[in-house]
């Protein structure tokens, strides 16, 4: 009889190292949004990965990044709050940039963690293979670490030895959720993720820092379709016309994207309706995060 093995596994590093788009190649799904934006993910969103002889849940952090208000705080903490609460911590930096003083904050924040911590060297297929040496060698004279692994989240280079390597080092242990189950996240949260996506892609860039996706509804069928009902929070009036565009076609364009992707993410169709709501500083105030799903005790 084949032993069964699984455990918690941290993805860490800088915004826009490729978290997200490992995470999905993963999992085979779109479960955590990507964008070239800083700041895209804020929550801590669970991947499930699972074989007949493991199961591997994946913890796609936020990028660390210096706070700027309470919801930087708040990312920031619920990214280094998993590294003392998982069988292993991946570390990813990006190929094509070189190290600086934001991952040697992170390197600081792992030097006191007893887990195993794997360096992922990221988008190496933006970079020339004699350049990866000395980027690999700066970052091991930082840190030790349990295993480096140059790869391509894009392309799949190296993601599968990586993750073979990961099962093998991981304790024997049970299955913890059902074997075609991606997330544990309700389908609310991810819908309201797939939204802020296409904000984030279609919007100006003075808007994505500001915005957030609350989803009101999500239940009932007309017509054979799922009735979805959800507000774009933004902070000021200006950023309002924006989201909504000349004669509603920006706000028009974003609920046809995400319709598209919330259609292939639940297997059914869709009706999106969309609706557009100012909340001044809704970043600095703790009440309205919490609201807004942040309300981990890191808010206090």
């Amino acid at each position: 009889m084949t032993t069964h093995h699984s455990g918690f596994v941290a993805i860490i590093g800088r915004p826009n190292v490729g978290k997200s788009t490992f995470m999905n190649r993963l999992l085979g799904e779109k479960i955590a949004i990507m964008s070239p934006k800083a700041q895209t993910t804020r929550n801590k969103i669970n991947g499930i990965y699972t074989t007949d002889d493991a199961q591997i849940v994946f913890v796609d952090t936020p990028g660390i990044h210096k706070p700027k208000n309470q919801l930087d705080d708040y990312m920031d903490k619920a990214a280094l709050s998993t590294l003392n609460q998982v069988d292993a911590v991946l570390f990813m930096v990006a190929a094509d940039e070189a190290m600086g003083p934001g991952d040697q904050y992170i390197i600081n924040q792992l030097r006191p963690v007893k887990t195993p911590v794997y360096l992922l060297i990221n988008k190496i297929d933006l970079v020339h293979p004699d350049d990866l040496l000395p980027r690999i060698a700066q970052y091991e004279k930082a840190l030790h670490f349990a295993g480096v692994y140059p790869l391509s989240a894009t392309m799949g280079n190296n993601v599968e030895e990586l993750v073979q390597d990961l099962i093998a080092a991981l304790p024997e242990g049970p299955q913890f959720y059902p074997e075609d189950q991606l997330t544990d996240h309700p389908e609310y949260f991810v819908v309201g993720e797939l939204i802020r996506e296409k904000v984030l892609e279609l919007t100006r860039d003075e808007v994505p820092h500001s915005s957030a996706v609350q989803v009101e509804r999500m239940k009932d069928r007309v017509n054979g379709k799922l009735q979805i009902e959800a507000y774009i929070i933004v902070e000021r009036d200006s950023q309002k016309g924006i989201v909504i565009g000349k004669g509603g076609a920006m706000l028009k364009q974003i609920g046809i994207r995400a319709r598209q992707d919330i259609e292939a993410l639940l297997g059914e169709r869709v009706n999106l309706k969309l609706w557009v709501r100012v909340q001044k500083n809704w970043r600095d105030n703790n009440q309205y995060l919490r609201s807004l799903g942040y309300n981990s005790k890191d808010l206090r």
